[in-house]
């Protein structure tokens, strides 16, 4: 399970924590109920059926809050199911009367500061008001028989102030944080992509530099020789011997500017992902030695620290990255190491791994990549000096 389903889970278990901690108070206040006398049947049932649509709504609001949508007719619809369930069962804040808080604790979720204050206070007023009313009619608060004075208006009015006062800004708390987790997962991904495309363009323009010319020489070229070859064939014939040159010399250019395309840059390499990787919120420290390793490695290692870089950004959750380089006249190696593991994170690499495996194995050396047991990941390609060949 990668990092933002994680984060959903999560966060629609807290969010649904609210009808779990509902359905457990409103069974215990009927049990109680129950035991005393003060519970009708008569009310209790069409108020569980009521509650039990109202967790249906629930479960829908809160997965559409995470996705940045909201259903209002679904939330018109389960606010009037929890005003019939309290009126029904009693307005009791731990009780029947619970389902209007969880109901505004999401209710609330991806609306403007001040439609939420009002609904906050309207839903703590109507709380407030089913709840006296129940008190009237002789029902108990707390599973105890509670008498009507200004005590308990005061007590009913405070919980319920206090808790829409606390619960809809939680929620709304962990919704935020979620849609963070989201944009900046899009974000790395973005930036992921667009690193991809400039190598594309770098790589495009490189070809129609080197070999645009020659290819636009060779066309006039030919053109001439198809023209001359009936007046003139001497000239034809010279024509097209500077075609053949032509065509040898944009040959040569393709194949320099493609072996120069897979010999990556190591310094130029390790610049463009500290950049990358810092753009996209992963603090990166390059530890590098004062001498320039031999000519061979250099291009592996920058193949090998692009691929641990785009891994960071795709498979891992890091805000930390250190790549270090270091080499004795024995051995060079590349270390990457991030904190952001992601179980099984190995086999996810896929071809990127195996192929870093493939280029230093030309050379001799290995890769490892490997969770180190303290919360980090570490990637390691050693060579060994002086390369072999």
């Amino acid at each position: 399970m990668d990092a933002i389903k994680r984060a959903r889970r999560i966060s629609l278990c807290v969010l649904n924590s609210m009808i779990v901690m509902t359905w457990i108070g409103i069974t215990l206040a009927t049990i109680g109920g129950l035991a005393t006398g003060t519970v009708s049947l008569l009310r209790i049932v069409p108020a569980t059926i009521a509650l039990i649509v109202f967790t249906w709504l629930f479960l829908r609001i809160t997965r559409a809050a995470l996705e940045r949508r909201y259903l209002m007719r679904e939330v018109a619809a389960a606010g009037a199911l929890a005003v019939l369930a309290a009126a029904l069962g009693g307005a009791d804040p731990f009780g029947w009367g619970f389902g209007l808080l969880a109901w505004v604790s999401v209710a609330l979720i991806g609306i403007r500061a001040w439609a939420a204050v009002g609904l906050a206070a309207g839903t703590a007023v109507v709380g407030t008001g089913l709840g006296i009313l129940s008190l009237l009619m002789g029902r108990p608060l707390l599973s105890i028989a509670v008498p009507y004075d200004n005590g308990a208006v005061f007590f009913l009015g405070l919980i319920y102030a206090v808790m829409c006062a606390l619960l809809p800004p939680s929620n709304r708390f962990w919704a935020w944080i979620y849609t963070l987790a989201v944009q900046a997962h899009e974000g790395r991904e973005a930036h992921t992509r667009l690193a991809v495309a400039e190598e594309r363009l770098r790589f495009a323009r490189d070809l129609h530099d080197l070999v645009g010319h020659q290819l636009s020489a060779i066309a006039v070229k030919t053109e001439l020789a198809v023209r001359l070859s009936g007046a003139d064939a001497v000239a034809a014939k010279a024509e097209m011997v500077a075609v053949n040159t032509l065509t040898r010399t944009a040959l040569r250019e393709l194949r320099q500017a493609v072996r120069g395309y897979r010999e990556l840059d190591l310094s130029a390499e390790l610049n463009s992902v500290k950049g990358v990787l810092e753009a996209a919120g992963v603090r990166c420290e390059l530890r590098l030695p004062y001498r320039e390793p031999p000519g061979g490695v250099a291009p592996v290692f920058a193949y090998a620290v692009r691929e641990a870089a785009t891994n960071v950004l795709k498979h891992s959750t890091a805000s930390f990255c250190e790549i270090t380089l270091r080499f004795t006249e024995e051995e060079a190696e590349l270390s990457v190491r991030n904190d952001g593991v992601v179980r099984h994170q190995v086999s996810d690499l896929g071809s990127g791994l195996t192929g870093m495996g493939e280029r230093l194995a030309d050379i001799g050396g290995k890769v490892t990549a490997r969770p180190t047991g303290d919360g980090e990941f570490l990637l390691r390609a050693v060579v060994s000096l002086p390369l072999r060949g």
